[in-house]
C-alpha cells in the first residue's frame, strides 16, 4: 500500500506540472497582448526552459526589446534567425537590427537587414539602407558636437523630459521608493509618472530636494512632458485618458495617452481639460509649442499616420484648435516619431527610430521656413547612441539644454543629461580632392592652359579644367571611387593617370603629370637621323679595315692552332694515362668508403630496429651489452635434456617472436650450477641447448637462425665458491637457459 501511495503521489505531481505549463503560457500570452511585458517575462522565461516554441521565443524576445533589455532580446532573436522554420516579418528584422546597434554592431545590423531585403527582392529598401548608411557615416564624420553630463538628480528609476520654467527644471519621474499600495505600470513595473520640479541651480547638487511640480496636477496616472507658454500661465502636458480623475479606457480596455491643458490661477493649476482632438482610440502625447505659441505640435497614432506614431501640428486660436495636420515624409516615417520640441530659432527637434540612426530612438532636427519643414537630420554624437535618446530641449541663445536617454552608464532606466552644443551640424558626403601641377618633361617648368579631364570608372567625362599660370589644377571628388585623369595641350604629347580613392575624408590626391613638347621631339628625331647617317659611314669604313685585319689574324691563328694541337695531343695522352691510374686508385678508395658507410648504415638500421623491437615487445630486453628474450625458467629433469611439456609453451613464445621478425638470429645459451663434474656440466648444458634448438627447428624456424651453445658452469650469475656457499635458490638462478638475440 505504501508503494502504491508513493506512485499515486508522483503521478499527481507530474500531472499537476503538465497542467500548469499550458496555464502559464495562456497567462503569459494575455499579459503580452496587454503590453504588460515586465509581468510576462518571468512566465515566458520559465516556459522557455522546456518549450522552445517559435512564438514563445519571439514573444520573450519582444518583451525584452520593449523593456529595453537589448542584450537579452538579441539572444532570443538570434535563436529565431537560426531557425529556418521561423516565419519572420520585416518588423522582427528591424528590432533585431536595433539590438545589434545597441552593442555598436553596426555592420552586422546592416547585414541582417540587407539579407532580409535581398531575400524578399525589396530593391527600394536596399537602396534606402545604402543611403542611410552613407548619411550616418557623414553624421559620424562631424565628430562629437556636444559636451554632455549625467545630472546628479537622476535615480535608479526613470527621469526624463526636462524643460525650463523660470528658474526651475520641470520633468517626469517616479517615486524612489513606491508605497506598498502604489499602482505600477505593468509595461516596466515602475510606479506611475509624476511631474516634479527642482531649482536649476541644484540639478547637480548631491543634497538637492525634488518636489512635486503641482499637487493640483498629481493623479494616480501618468503625467509627463510638460510645456509652458512664455508667460508661464498656461501649460500642456501628457496624461492617461481620464475624466474627473478617473481613468478612461476604450473598447479594448486600453487607456491611451492624451494631452491636457491647465491654467495658472492664483498660483494654482486649474481648468484642467482634455484637448478636443484627443480620443480614447489613439494616443496623443508630447506637446510642444511654436515660438509664437500659435501652433501646438505633438506625437500621435491617430488616423492619417505614416507609421506607428507621427508628429502632428494643430493651430491654436485662443481656446479653439484647428484640425491636426501630419507633418509629412520629411519628418515622419513608417516607424516611430515622438517627443517634438520647437526651439526659439524655429527648429523642430524630435526623436525617431525610422531614420538613419545609431540605434533605438535618435534625436533629429528640421528647419522650419514658411511653415515648411526641411528634411530631418540626425543631430549627431554623443547625444545620440544605440539606445533611446529623446525629449530634447535647447536654449537657442546659450546652446545649452537637456535630453533624456536610457544608455548604459547612467544612474537608472531613463536619465536626464545636460548638454552644451559646441559644433555646428554640417553634414556632408565624404569628399576628397585631386590636385596637381602639369609640367614640361624636359624643362620641368609649369605649363599654363593645359586641359585636364576628369573621368569616372566607366570612362565618362565628369569635369574639365584648364591649368593656371602656375600649371595648377584641382577637382573635388567622392570617396571610395575610381577616377582617371587625362591631360592635353596644343603641340604637346598627352598623358593619363588612374587613381583609386580611399574612404578618408578631405584627403588631397596628387594628380601631377608631365607632358612633352612636340617641337623638341621633332628636333631630337632630326638630330638622331643625322647622327645615324654619320654613324653608318664610320661603321662601313671601320668594317672594311676590320675585315682585312681579321683575315690576317685568322691565318696566323690557324698556324698557331695546328702547332698547339700537336703539343696538346701529347700532353693529353700523358694526362689520360695519369688519370686512369688516379681513377683506379679513387675507385678503390671509394669502395672502401662505401663499404664503411654501408656498415655504418646497417649498424644504425640494426640499432633502430632493435629500439623498435624493445619498445614493441615486452619480452625483449637489454641486458648490459646483450639483447635477450626474457622467458619464464625452462626446467629439465635431473641430469636430462629432453624438452618437457610445460617448457614447450615457453619456447613457443620464442618461436612466435622469430616468426614475427624473420631476420632475427638467436643463440640458445644453456647454463648449469657449479655442483658436479666440470666436463659433465659442459656436456649436459650442450645437450640441453641442442634439444631446445631441435624443438624450435621443428616449429619451422630455419637452422641458420638458431645457435645452440652449452656454457656449463662457466658463466654464473652468482659465484658460489665453494659450492656450498650458495643456497638452493642461488644455484637455481645459475641453472638457466638464455635466448640471446645475435642479429636482427
Amino acid at each position: 500500500m505504501k508503494r502504491i501511495y508513493i506512485l499515486l503521489l508522483v503521478f499527481t505531481i507530474q500531472f499537476a506540472q503538465a497542467q500548469q505549463q499550458p496555464q502559464d503560457l495562456q497567462r503569459a500570452n494575455r499579459l503580452f497582448a496587454k503590453t504588460y511585458y515586465s509581468e510576462a517575462i518571468p512566465l515566458y522565461e520559465k516556459i522557455s526552459l522546456k518549450n522552445q516554441n517559435i512564438d514563445i521565443i519571439k514573444n520573450l524576445g519582444d518583451c525584452y526589446y520593449y523593456t529595453n533589455q537589448y542584450d537579452k532580446a538579441q539572444a532570443q532573436y538570434s535563436l529565431l534567425i537560426q531557425n529556418k522554420n521561423a516565419a519572420l516579418d520585416e518588423d522582427f528584422y528591424f528590432r533585431y537590427a536595433q539590438t545589434l546597434k545597441a552593442k555598436e554592431k553596426y555592420t552586422e545590423a546592416n547585414t541582417v537587414l540587407r539579407n532580409y531585403y535581398q531575400a524578399s527582392n525589396n530593391s527600394v529598401a536596399i537602396e534606402k539602407l545604402d543611403k542611410d548608411i552613407k548619411i550616418l557615416n557623414n553624421v559620424t564624420a562631424v565628430g562629437e558636437r556636444f559636451d554632455i553630463k549625467n545630472l546628479t538628480l537622476n535615480t535608479p528609476n526613470s527621469e526624463f523630459g526636462g524643460v525650463v520654467l523660470n528658474d526651475a527644471l520641470i520633468f517626469a519621474a517616479v517615486k524612489k521608493k513606491p508605497n506598498l499600495f502604489d499602482k505600477t505600470y505593468k509595461w516596466n513595473n515602475e510606479s506611475y509618472l509624476n511631474l516634479v520640479s527642482i531649482p536649476l541651480k541644484n540639478v547637480n547638487a548631491k543634497d538637492s530636494v525634488i518636489s512635486y511640480f503641482s499637487k493640483d496636477l498629481k493623479s494616480p496616472m501618468h503625467e509627463s512632458n510638460a510645456i509652458f507658454t512664455k508667460d508661464g500661465k498656461t501649460m500642456y502636458f501628457t496624461r492617461n485618458n481620464s475624466t474627473n480623475g478617473r481613468r478612461g479606457k476604450n473598447a479594448d480596455k486600453i487607456s491611451n495617452i492624451q494631452i491636457f491643458k491647465a491654467e495658472l490661477v492664483d498660483n494654482k493649476w486649474t481648468n484642467i481639460v482634455s484637448l478636443p482632438f484627443n480620443s480614447p482610440d489613439y494616443s496623443v502625447e508630447h506637446p510642444a509649442l511654436s515660438p509664437d505659441e500659435k501652433t501646438l505640435y505633438f506625437a500621435s497614432d491617430m488616423p492619417g499616420t505614416l507609421g506607428s506614431l507621427d508628429i502632428f501640428s494643430v493651430t491654436i486660436d485662443g481656446s479653439t484648435y484647428g484640425v491636426p495636420t501630419n507633418l509629412g515624409e520629411n519628418i515622419n516615417t513608417q516607424k516611430r516619431e515622438q517627443f517634438p520640441f520647437i526651439s526659439e530659432d524655429n527648429k523642430l527637434y524630435f526623436s525617431s527610430n525610422g531614420r538613419e540612426g545609431f540605434g533605438a530612438l535618435d534625436i533629429f532636427v528640421s528647419n522650419i521656413q514658411n511653415n515648411a519643414f526641411s528634411k530631418a537630420s540626425n543631430v549627431g554624437l554623443p547625444v545620440n547612441s544605440g539606445y533611446d535618446d529623446f525629449a530634447f530641449y535647447i536654449n537657442s541663445n546659450s546652446k545649452e539644454g537637456f535630453f533624456s536617454s536610457d544608455r548604459p552608464g547612467g544612474k537608472g532606466k531613463d536619465d536626464i543629461y545636460s548638454f552644451k552644443e559646441t559644433k555646428d551640424l554640417i553634414i556632408e558626403d565624404c569628399k576628397q580632392y585631386i590636385a596637381g601641377v602639369i609640367s614640361d618633361v624636359d624643362s620641368h617648368l609649369a605649363l599654363e592652359n593645359a586641359i585636364v579631364i576628369l573621368k569616372d570608372s566607366g570612362n565618362q567625362e565628369l569635369e574639365k579644367v584648364t591649368t593656371t599660370a602656375e600649371g595648377k589644377f584641382s577637382f573635388t571628388i567622392e570617396c571610395e571611387s575610381k577616377y582617371s585623369l587625362f591631360v592635353t595641350k596644343e603641340n604637346y604629347t598627352e598623358n593619363s593617370k588612374s587613381l583609386t580613392i580611399s574612404g578618408e575624408r578631405n584627403k588631397i590626391n596628387d594628380g601631377s603629370m608631365e607632358i612633352r613638347s612636340q617641337d623638341i621631339i621633332k628636333k631630337e628625331e632630326q638630330l638622331a637621323a643625322e647622327k645615324l647617317k654619320a654613324a653608318e659611314l664610320v661603321a662601313l669604313e671601320q668594317k672594311r679595315k676590320a675585315d682585312a685585319i681579321a683575315l690576317k689574324e685568322q691565318k696566323i691563328a690557324e698556324a698557331n692552332a695546328l702547332k698547339q694541337k700537336k703539343k696538346d695531343d701529347a700532353i693529353a695522352l700523358e694526362a689520360k694515362k695519369l688519370a686512369e691510374i688516379a681513377a683506379i686508385q679513387q675507385m678503390k678508395k671509394d669502395k672502401l668508403e662505401a663499404d664503411k658507410k654501408q656498415k655504418e648504415f646497417a649498424a644504425a638500421k640494426k640499432k633502430e630496429r632493435t629500439a623498435a623491437i624493445i619498445a614493441a615487445e615486452k619480452d625483449v630486453i637489454r641486458d648490459k651489452d646483450r639483447l635477450i628474450i626474457k622467458t619464464d625458467p625452462i626446467y629439465f629433469d635431473y641430469n636430462m635434456w629432453y624438452i618437457r611439456k610445460e617448457s614447450k609453451k615457453i619456447l613457443n613464445r620464442v618461436v612466435e617472436l622469430m616468426n614475427k621478425y624473420p631476420e632475427m638470429v638467436v643463440e640458445i645459451g644453456s647454463h648449469t650450477d657449479n655442483r658436479g663434474n666440470l666436463k659433465f656440466n659442459l656436456n649436459l648444458s650442450q645437450n640441453r641447448a641442442d634439444a631446445t634448438r631441435d624443438y624450435i627447428l621443428e616449429q619451422g624456424i630455419s637452422k641458420n637462425r638458431i645457435i645452440a651453445k652449452g656454457y656449463g658452469e662457466s658463466v654464473p650469475i652468482i659465484k658460489c665458491i665453494p659450492e656450498d656457499s650458495c643456497d638452493e635458490e642461488q644455484h637455481e638462478l645459475n641453472r638457466r637457459s638464455e635466448f640471446v638475440i645475435k642479429d636482427l
